[in-house]
């Protein structure tokens, strides 16, 4: 049933005129009580009738606490009642009572306490405290009660043996606190120091010993304030751990010695806190110590601060992973920069003695670089000849050469002798790599090593030692060659080559040939380069051959003998016998690629031949190549797996041509066919036929 009132009104949240406060709300409610409510005021006529009513309600509290005796809050309204009447002793009793039901309680035997010295029965509240103190030692607010009760008589020795009492229990800070306030209030310092020397064995924290330190600094000497932080130094790091020293002691041992002006005594805490804790605990120290240096140091101690930062870094990193080289690098990196001989050292024995687990290369290959570097280290800064050379011969023998070995080590090895002058011992050197595990990189840096001293007979020694070890390398081939025509000896140059493009496997042959075709052109043997040229096809029948055939033909000059040999100053006109051999061998060539329907190959052939027709060519030249230039297509052929794909196709002129002369041919068959075998003539009728 929908109701039928209106919207309902939004009420007024406006503040009232007139505020009213609850205090004045509870007086008025107070003041306006009706007297028939108020709690009635019992009189008694004579002492018969108060002991009626107190034996009365004894029985109910009686009846209260046997119905249930492990309810406080009857005990202590009991209690309580008793005490309005004065009868300290019923009381007593009451409490009594109360604790052999809850011995334990805390919270009544501070009633009981409260109840004596509210009294005046200060003896009783003493025992009292005893009592409780004995039977719940772990209870703080217990002996703070009797410490403050012992201290309100004015009974300090009796407060300090309650004090010791209580320390025998090895309480918290706090308790410790306390009882140092207490000497502090009355001047007994010495005592506070042997409280503070107990309160570090039992609480070893960090703040205790700042605790201590701070009140040295107060109401002691400097010497004792350092002895303070020295001992808690030490005691941490015995009982704990170098790693469990908190960075606050540091921090503020070096920030009192600033105080004091005492600036390099702060920077010596400064670093000794650094080297001592990981870098994990130490942010706030290291953030200090920069403050530091850039308060009262110069610029060489803010860069102290920083190498020292990343030193501390580069050491947790090598010892989480001591075989990361990279770190190694940039730690060795760092030591040098400080300039300590003796630190670079100690930091590249610790890298290199980082030996790779496994003898694979690929672990390897940083790893050397430790030696390299550490080697050209004692050589060109610390001038120490001998430690680079043992360097070297260390790195040297533990690389195992049977499975690998590293051409840089020995390369390195062999500058290193030449530069001080021990070219016997730079050629063992490369000699002893050579045969012990031959690379082509060796090979080549002792030919160069010969080829600079003008040592060509043991530089052909290593070539022909080099073509034995890899006779496909063409370089060494060429290189060689180079060598023998430097000398003058063209006859060895073309046995070099020779057997060079007779190699059954090179890793790039068409280098090779072309540098043998290079020479002879240079030579002026013109006879002797058609011969490679054709040589050449009979292997590789590529139109880059070709067209690199035909250039040649181009460039011979007109007289073959009289120019044989001889350099021209000014470039002469092509004659036609070379326009005509290279058109003769552009012609062979597109015969070639047209009979093996390389069509890719065919144009860029007649590309290059367009290109010399309009170079050297005449008009009806151009005109006859530009009708042989084919045109693009575009065709879909099908894959393997079902599928189309587009592609380019090229149409020769002459070979469309062709193509139309068979489209005719079957054109006129069918016609033929069609017609039952009669030819149609020009004039419309028939010829032929019949059986």
């Amino acid at each position: 049933m929908e109701s039928s009132r209106g919207p309902p009104r939004v009420k007024n949240k406006a503040a009232a005129p007139v505020q009213i406060s609850a205090e004045q709300l509870l007086r008025e409610a107070v003041d306006r009580q009706e007297t028939a409510l108020q709690t009635p005021t019992q009189r008694f006529a004579d002492l018969e009738e108060l002991k009626e009513y107190q034996g009365r309600k004894r029985r109910e509290f009686e009846d209260y606490v046997r119905r249930n005796r492990v309810r406080l809050a009857n005990w202590l309204q009991y209690a309580q009642w008793e005490l309005d009447q004065k009868e300290f002793a019923r009381a007593r009793s009451v409490f009594e009572r109360a604790l052999d039901v809850q011995p334990n309680n805390t919270q009544l035997w501070i009633r009981y306490i409260q109840a004596e010295i509210k009294n005046r029965n200060i003896n009783h509240a003493r025992n009292l405290l005893d009592r409780a103190v004995t039977r719940l030692p772990r209870v703080p607010s217990l002996w703070y009660q009797y410490l403050y009760v012992m201290e309100m008589l004015g009974d300090i020795p009796g407060t300090r043996q309650v004090f010791d009492r209580w320390m025998k229990w090895e309480p918290d800070e706090q308790a410790w606190s306390a009882y140092i306030r207490l000497e502090k209030r009355y001047g007994e310092f010495d005592r506070a120091r042997e409280i503070f020397r107990a309160y570090t064995v039992v609480h070893p924290e960090s703040r205790t010993w700042l605790k201590w330190a701070k009140f040295e600094e107060e109401y002691g000497t400097s010497d004792m304030v350092r002895e303070v932080f020295q001992t808690a130094i030490q005691s941490l790091a015995e009982t704990l751990g170098d790693d469990a020293v908190d960075e606050k002691i540091f921090i503020a041992f070096a920030r009192y010695e600033a105080r004091l002006r005492e600036y390099d005594r702060a920077r010596a805490i400064y670093k000794f806190g650094l080297d001592n804790l990981p870098r994990s605990k130490s942010m706030a120290l290291h953030a200090q110590y920069t403050t530091f240096e850039k308060q009262f140091g110069d610029k060489d101690g803010v860069q102290d601060v920083i190498l020292t930062k990343r030193r501390r870094l580069y050491e947790e990193q090598v010892k989480e992973n001591p075989k990361n080289y990279d770190v190694w690098f940039d730690y060795a990196r760092l030591e040098e920069s400080g300039g300590d001989a003796e630190q670079i050292r100690e930091v590249y024995e610790r890298a290199i003695s980082q030996i790779p687990p496994t003898q694979e290369k690929r672990h390897w290959r940083r790893y050397i670089f430790l030696f390299l570097f550490y080697a050209i280290w004692e050589e060109r800064e610390a001038r120490d000849i001998d430690r680079a050379r043992q360097i070297y011969d260390t790195c040297l023998r533990l690389i195992p050469h049977k499975k690998f070995t590293f051409a840089k080590i020995w390369i390195a090895k062999a500058h290193f002798e030449v530069r001080q002058g021990q070219l016997t011992t730079a050629r063992k050197t490369l000699g002893r790599a050579i045969g012990m595990s031959p690379k082509d990189k060796l090979f080549k840096e002792y030919i160069s090593l010969e080829q600079k001293l003008y040592e060509f007979e043991r530089c052909r020694a290593l070539y022909e030692k080099h073509v034995i070890y890899n006779p496909s390398n063409c370089q060494t081939w060429i290189k060689w060659a180079e060598l023998e025509r430097g000398l003058d000896d063209l006859d060895r140059t073309r046995g070099i080559y020779e057997l060079a493009i007779s190699q059954p496997v090179l890793d790039m042959p068409e280098v090779v040939w072309k540098a043998y075709i290079d020479f002879e052109e240079e030579e002026g043997e013109y006879e002797r380069t058609r011969d490679l040229y054709e040589r050449l096809l009979e292997k590789a029948d590529h139109p880059k051959v070709w067209i690199s055939y035909a250039q040649f033909e181009i460039n011979i000059p007109e007289d073959d003998a009289a120019a044989e040999g001889e350099e021209e100053e000014e470039e002469r006109p092509v004659s036609e016998e070379a326009k005509a051999r290279a058109r003769k061998i552009f012609e062979r060539a597109h015969k070639s690629m047209k009979e093996r329907e390389l069509k890719a190959e065919r144009v860029a052939l007649l590309n290059a031949w367009l290109l010399f027709e309009k170079t050297h060519g005449s008009a009806e030249d151009v005109e006859k190549m530009q009708k042989q230039m084919p045109r693009k297509t575009k065709k879909k052929r099908k894959l393997e797996d079902d599928t189309w794909e587009e592609y380019v196709d090229y149409v020769f002129p002459a070979d469309d041509q062709q193509t139309q002369k068979l489209s005719n041919l079957l054109a006129m068959a069918n016609a033929w066919k069609q017609t039952g075998g009669n030819i149609v003539g020009p004039s419309g009728g028939s010829s032929g036929g019949g059986e």
